[in-house]
């Protein structure tokens, strides 16, 4: 039960980054998009980080790496469905080109994304309380951009304010549910959590090689492109560091 607080607690954490639209919209549209390119630089590198030297680790203990390399591919390949299917690319700007549709869309797909962290989160909770808090900082680190952009997804896509940030909390809540059915797989299939690890790794590396990097790519600045490089690499070896002190 230690494991199904600590992943609900995690999980309503995490559904509260949704809320950051409160705090952005008075920012102005240039000084917010300049924030988001270093965040998502930083959300790059920790989950690259919490895949191979937090998920990879734990899911290779007792089982043969070619299953669990197998699992991770299954996870890579489900996440370029899901984003080809629900329209899952999130955007990391305050100005997309979108319409009302894609606004909708875009909370299915995050609603989608939100139960599947909610899956990784009490499977890496139910395996050890420090891998659980390294998965969720990861997860954190992601949400953070990926809300910000969102939130400008749905005002261009003409919802109000006040609409966006309520449509976007109800999204985020669905990682509450994802960690209540997970809890229910694991503690009634007990090869669930060999699954979840490598599959949560491979999804981390999908979001964070087609959705995250890709945005790097796109700076011309070169300025920019270093500092980004650095903080890109700087979050890889946090999690390295975390994985160490553990």
């Amino acid at each position: 039960m230690q494991a199904l607080f600590y992943s609900l607690l995690a999980a309503l954490s995490v559904s509260a980054i949704s809320l950051v639209g409160i705090l952005i919209i008075g920012i102005s549209k240039k000084k917010l998009e300049a924030v988001l390119f270093y965040l998502v630089s930083f959300s790059a590198g920790s989950l690259l980080g919490g895949a191979f030297f937090h998920l990879l680790p734990e899911a290779l203990e007792g089982t043969e790496a070619l299953d669990v390399f197998k699992v991770v591919l299954v996870g890579f390949l489900l996440f370029f469905i899901l984003e080809r299917i629900l329209r899952w690319h999130h955007c990391h700007k305050m100005d997309c080109d979108t319409h009302k549709i894609l606004g909708y869309q875009n909370l299915a797909g995050d609603g989608v994304h939100n139960f599947i962290d909610g899956l990784i989160i009490i499977s890496a909770f139910f395996v050890d309380i420090s891998l659980g808090f390294a998965v969720t900082l990861s997860v954190i680190l992601h949400e953070i951009p990926q809300e910000i952009g969102d939130f400008g997804v749905l005002l261009y896509s003409g919802f109000s304010k006040t609409k966006a940030i309520i449509f976007n909390l109800l999204s985020a809540l669905f990682s509450i549910a994802g960690v209540l059915v997970g809890f229910v797989l694991i503690t009634r299939i007990e090869s669930v959590v060999s699954l979840l690890l490598p599959f949560a790794a491979g999804g981390f590396m999908y979001i964070a090689a087609s959705d995250l990097i890709p945005e790097l790519h796109r700076e011309k600045n070169v300025k920019k492109s270093l500092i980004a490089s650095i903080l890109f690499a700087l979050a890889i070896l946090f999690m390295l560091i975390l994985k160490i002190s553990e």
